[in-house]
């Protein structure tokens, strides 16, 4: 059973198999040919996998981090969840904000109009659609308040991310915080030290805090935008993207009434540890 289950842990292209991953048939096969066992039925070989929760039928993508300084970003902007900065405590007066473009987001006319859901059968979706244009919606998010910001933009640039920000800092209570952090990636609008320095001079509070290449899972406005593609776009049907900007906004407002912090648990302590698997899976690897 341990020399199955070892089989099982395999790439079948380091085995000289030409598959991409195994299947219990795949499996019982090769442990029959292997001579491990004289005989197994794919029942059993699924009890074994099971016991161990083994599934090498599965597969699940991920981007290996791979930012030089991914423990020292990621680091700070775990601090900051936990209203930390530089080992202290934020104030009353300061803020954490978490931003982000949604690109291309479609409005998709259906060929035929879509039907509602009867008894014994789905709502119902027609295929094909002619293509109404796009918007990009630019959010932030209040992380420790549970306030939502954001705007429709027929595309993505300085401009537009200036118009977002400048939504949240022309307001109390962050036109007069002591500081407003805010948490975004390194997409080309409002990347590097020359945002920092954009930001800061038009708003004089704003400190801007860069995640970690490849890191967006980090950014808490992502968690919102998977509640907005869920709830709000799928499945996509507007009739032009007038309508489609009214529904990005009119979920915007929705959510807003029923809207909370995040529970956000992942900790310095957690980074360390998945640091160190990750290194110990790339020595091996």
């Amino acid at each position: 059973m341990v020399q199955v289950k070892a089989l099982a842990c395999e790439l079948p292209y380091r085995l000289g198999l030409p598959l991409s991953r195994f299947s219990v048939a795949d499996i019982r096969r090769e442990v029959v040919a292997q001579g491990i066992v004289a005989e197994v039925s794919g029942t059993t070989l699924w009890r074994w996998l099971s016991a161990d929760a083994l599934q090498p039928w599965r597969h699940r993508s991920w981007i290996f981090p791979r930012d030089p300084q991914f423990a020292e970003k990621a680091g700070r902007i775990l601090d900051l969840y936990e209203r930390v900065w530089d080992g202290e405590k934020l104030g009353p007066t300061e803020f954490v904000i978490s931003a982000d473009e949604k690109t291309s987001i479609q409005a998709r006319q259906r060929k035929h109009p879509s039907l509602p859901p009867a008894p014994g059968r789905p709502m119902r979706i027609e295929h094909e659609y002619w293509r109404g244009g796009a918007w990009t919606y630019l959010a932030a998010w209040d992380v420790h308040h549970g306030r939502l910001f954001g705007r429709c933009e027929i595309k993505n640039g300085i401009g537009p991310v200036n118009r977002l920000v400048g939504d949240v800092m022309d307001q109390e209570p962050y036109k007069s915080a002591r500081r407003v952090f805010w948490i975004m990636d390194n997409c080309s609008s409002h990347r590097g030290e020359k945002a920092v320095q954009r930001l800061k001079a038009k708003w004089p509070n704003t400190v801007l805090i860069h995640t970690p290449i490849h890191a967006s899972w980090l950014n808490q406005i992502e968690i919102y935008f998977s509640i907005l593609q869920r709830k709000a776009l799928t499945p996509n049907d507007f009739s032009s993207l007038t309508e489609a900007e009214e529904r990005l906004l009119g979920f915007q407002s929705h959510y807003q009434r029923i809207a909370k912090p995040f529970e956000w648990t992942f900790t310095r302590k957690d980074l360390q540890v998945l640091l160190e698997k990750i290194d110990k899976q790339a020595r091996v690897a």
